[in-house]
């Protein structure tokens, strides 16, 4: 008969295990925005070809990585006319990404309201299809990038 520990409760996880996450994503958003910053999107092709693009479709996160590799160089208003809509919502993420850190580090989760999540994944949503609909058309032709 061999014994075996009992997994420990979800409280009693260490500080360290709970904080890989948070640490993994910050990483790889560094890593990212690192590479954005030495291989300039600007480039034609310098990160391969956009599918929507290419059909003539500026989709919402078309102009993305021209606003990370701009917000890198610390040019803001070419970071805002590459992806206005992308600029807006990086406080938006950074609260979430500092709520659920902060949850982790403390060992009490954040558990949002899920119907307060659903209005505002929607609204998202909208502003996206919005955005997208004006990028293309010739009254927003000053939001593509």
């Amino acid at each position: 008969m061999t014994l075996t520990a009992a997994p420990a409760p979800t409280g009693a996880i260490s500080r360290r295990r709970r904080m890989l996450p948070p640490l993994l994503v910050a990483g790889g958003i560094t890593a990212a925005t690192v590479a954005l910053h030495f291989r300039d999107p600007h480039d034609q092709g310098s990160w391969g070809l956009c599918p929507s693009a290419a059909l003539g479709i500026y989709c919402p996160g078309c102009g993305g990585l021209r606003a990370v590799n701009d917000l890198s160089n610390l040019r803001l208003v070419d970071a805002a006319s590459s992806n206005l809509l992308f600029l807006a919502v990086i406080p938006l993420f950074g609260w979430v990404f500092w709520r659920w850190t902060a949850g982790r580090w403390s060992g009490r989760p954040w558990d949002p309201d899920s119907r307060r999540l659903a209005r505002v994944t929607g609204v998202m949503i909208a502003v996206m299809v919005v955005f997208t609909v004006l990028r293309n058309t010739p009254y927003g032709a000053w939001l593509a990038p």
